[in-house]
């Protein structure tokens, strides 16, 4: 049968230790784990944005995991300090040749290796995919992103669409998730088994053309089977 069962905090330390010794993208040793009441946080230091990135990414694989606070700071080894105006120019290269966006769609600005990303695009899948084209450039130690979702479709059917898109998901229960629209906006509730359905619940609901934002209220309710 189905029965909820509680994992202590230590379990889920050791577990989460163990996924980013088992994630071959991160390379560093110097990361350390707190977890109290399921919440972890995330310590230590890093060689770049990208690995700090992914530490979260790993983490939130792992089951019981309620929330997660990023500490890590990066520090960049010598052969990875570019200047401002490099790091500015190759982030504007890679959104120029991977994004598809008008040309001036989105500006690039770097302060001491901290890049900020400002615009306007159509679709969210856009905005995240602008933060993923530059987040792994050498030098860059952060990234705000500040670009804005204006969708030019008039929002139609969105609730509808929103739910055949959990239907089709092999992912998804969609029994489990309920859709509410408010203008453009989309309230996901319901629960979840863990952190990877609950985004995978969200990028649904932001693939839907004319969505301006997604209040995600989705809870994780973690079960085994005994």
């Amino acid at each position: 049968m189905n029965t909820t069962t509680e994992r202590t905090d230590i379990q889920i330390k050791n577990d989460v230790l163990s996924e980013l010794k088992y994630e071959p993208s991160i390379r560093s040793t110097d990361i350390g784990v707190l977890v109290q009441d399921g919440i972890v946080t995330l310590q230590g230091s890093v060689s770049s944005y990208g690995e700090r990135w992914e530490t979260v990414r790993v983490a939130q694989r792992v089951t019981s995991v309620a929330a997660i606070t990023n500490d890590i700071i990066v520090n960049l080894p010598e052969s990875s300090h570019r200047t401002d105006g490099d790091i500015a120019s190759m982030a504007a290269n890679q959104i120029k040749w991977f994004l598809a966006t008008p040309t001036g769609a989105v500006e690039v600005t770097v302060k001491e290796g901290w890049l900020t990303l400002n615009g306007e695009v159509e679709w969210e899948y856009q905005r995240k995919a602008a933060q993923n084209f530059v987040q792994h450039l050498l030098g860059v130690k952060g990234v705000s992103n500040l670009i804005m979702v204006k969708p030019s479709l008039t929002v139609t059917g969105i609730e509808t669409d929103i739910k055949s898109a959990f239907q089709r998901s092999a992912l998804l229960d969609a029994q489990q998730i309920h859709v509410e629209i408010s203008d453009n906006k989309v309230i996901l509730q319901g629960k979840v088994r863990n952190y990877g359905e609950r985004e995978e619940a969200e990028r649904v609901a932001w693939a839907a053309p004319g969505v301006l934002l997604v209040d995600n209220q989705i809870t994780m309710q973690w079960s085994k089977t005994t």
